[in-house]
């Protein structure tokens, strides 16, 4: 029997999505992450564990169903990031690095650079570096090419547009070389317990944590804990949180915005 097929049935069953609806290796991909999380080695494994752990259900429901996201998402969180972050950084570093993990299809890093790119014409001595990491190489593919639909863009202004994006006769615009050059992009695997780089200045980390258990959201802000340099700040999801065990290790810069620094 085809252990793809009979997880599909299943998941068309108990997570009442209708898999033929995507593409066939978009619903591995995601099954995939899963059974990474999840430690589990082939389809017939996380078969058998996705039937015995019904919280399971709701997180490959909602791996499934990943927003695609887009450009300045959550726009309020990227103006405390223009208004206060960015300038305190300026103020304290001439180089500034920042982590954005789990980039997906590369809009966040890219709304990171062109406010890095504003931030550095008004300070001539600041460079600005964005790692930006995902485990899926597909998405990473297209987060490198750079190229996105007017609906990503939506909350760009038509300044913004025309300055970072070169627009093409298919519709679509493509991130121009100067805010490319800013991003660095990575594969990189948020459970393998290492971060990116040390003693970074921030790290965003948005609308990904929710695909994880207790633990790895614990081990995941003791990675970033790890990864930045004391007063370092912390971007998180705005429906994501800190569990008890772990809040000792930050301290709440913008609560509403979900914004952290690392504690001494």
């Amino acid at each position: 029997m085809d252990e793809f097929a009979s997880l599909q049935r299943s998941i068309e069953k108990l997570v009442r999505i209708k898999c033929s609806n995507y593409k066939e290796d978009y619903i591995k991909r995601r099954i995939l992450s899963r059974m990474r999380l999840t430690n589990t080695t082939d389809f017939e494994a996380y078969h058998r564990y996705l039937l015995a752990n019904p919280q399971e259900l709701d997180l490959l429901r909602n791996a499934l169903t990943i927003n695609v996201t887009k450009f300045f998402r959550d726009p309020e969180v990227f103006e405390v990031i223009r208004r206060e972050i960015l300038p305190d950084l300026a103020r304290r570093r001439e180089s500034i690095r920042i982590w954005c993990a789990g980039c997906a299809t590369g809009e966040e890093p890219y709304s990171l650079a062109i406010l890095a790119h504003e931030l550095m014409t008004l300070h001539k001595n600041v460079t600005v570096t964005i790692y930006a990491t995902d485990i899926d190489t597909v998405v990473l593919q297209k987060a490198i090419a750079g190229v996105y639909d007017r609906k990503a863009l939506e909350n760009v202004d038509e300044k913004r547009l025309r300055k970072h994006f070169i627009s093409h006769d298919d519709g679509t615009f493509e991130v121009r070389p100067h805010i490319k050059s800013l991003v660095k992009f990575r594969e990189h695997d948020l459970m393998s317990g290492a971060p990116i780089a040390r003693y970074l200045d921030a790290v965003t980390c948005r609308n990904v944590t929710i695909y994880f258990t207790e633990k790895q959201k614990n081990d995941l802000t003791h990675l970033f804990y790890s990864a930045l340099a004391v007063d370092g700040y912390y971007v998180m999801g705005k429906t994501e949180y800190l569990a008890r065990e772990v809040e000792h290790l930050f301290v709440p810069y913008n609560s509403m915005q979900k914004i952290l620094r690392r504690a001494a």
